[in-house]
């Protein structure tokens, strides 16, 4: 038990802010009533559509209907409860941060993602990760779990997602900065696009992966210390370098279009809200 105590401690201990930071920012965004944007069984009306051939007469709502030439069929919105999966890159090269002692790439993924769980729970939908053996659930168990599993890092330089646990029908969430090999990711969203599933690319990025702000001589050294580059003119990198850059952003936009996924691009130096704002809105369909 005393050997046992300080382990305890020591996992519990980045627990606490993770989940502190992120109610934080989960409550500070003002979403209104939550809804699942798509019509099937609930008890909440969302729109009116023309009545098609098939449709059985008890079906149409003959005061609308009376209003126009044509009939129309009242749909109520989709209530029923959805799983969502969160695949969050926690590799090497995520721990980078260009401002010492500043956020890294793989706590702001970590927090953006925790965030959005919480909005997910709260609206009573399901959630969990993708390495989990365990089912996505609800409940603030389930939230405390997720914590703790994005607290532990990864010992690859590049992380890839893993969908085998993926449900059918369900959505997912990948955070990454995507900077690795993109054949894994390609893989990934092909086999969940074949199960049904839909959902977002959010890559994180830090100001100086995107700007290239170096010049003269330069030492680059990936985080997981597996790669090092010396150049005297690293300067006469950056046309090159962010030419490649924007491929990624193309590639990946285009890998997420074809598979009938979002993608949107994130900077450490920008706040969380508006990534959490913008992910949390294509959960629903509403981008």
């Amino acid at each position: 038990m005393t050997a046992l105590r300080p382990r305890a401690e020591a996992l519990a201990q980045p627990l606490p802010p993770l989940l502190a930071r992120a109610r934080h920012l989960a409550a500070g965004i003002v979403l209104g009533e939550h809804g699942r944007r798509r019509p099937g069984l609930g008890d909440a009306f969302w729109q009116f559509r023309p009545a098609q051939p098939g449709d059985p007469a008890r079906a149409i709502d003959w005061r609308r209907s009376a209003r126009s030439d044509q009939h129309f069929v009242q749909e109520k919105e989709w209530q029923a409860a959805q799983a969502v999966v969160f695949w969050v890159d926690r590799a090497a090269a995520m721990r980078f941060a260009s401002d010492k002692g500043g956020e890294t790439k793989a706590e702001r993924a970590a927090l953006i993602a925790m965030a959005t769980a919480i909005l997910l729970v709260n609206a009573g939908e399901r959630v969990g990760l993708t390495e989990a053996e365990a089912p996505p659930m609800r409940g603030p168990l389930q939230l405390e779990r997720i914590a703790t599993a994005l607290a532990e890092p990864a010992t690859p330089d590049y992380g890839a997602p893993e969908v085998a646990t993926l449900p059918r029908h369900s959505r997912a969430v990948f955070l990454s900065d995507f900077l690795g090999p993109l054949a894994p990711v390609e893989a990934a969203l092909t086999t969940a696009a074949d199960r049904g599933v839909s959902g977002a690319l959010l890559q994180v990025l830090d100001p100086a992966e995107e700007g290239f702000p170096f010049g003269g001589r330069t030492v680059f050294h990936s985080v997981g210390g597996s790669v090092e580059y010396e150049t005297r003119q690293a300067g006469d990198l950056k046309a090159r370098y962010l030419e490649r850059l924007a491929e990624r952003k193309a590639r990946l936009g285009e890998l997420a279009r074809r598979t009938g996924w979002q993608y949107h691009l994130h900077h450490t130096g920008h706040p969380p809200a508006s990534a959490l704002l913008w992910l949390y809105r294509a959960l629903e369909g509403r981008i």
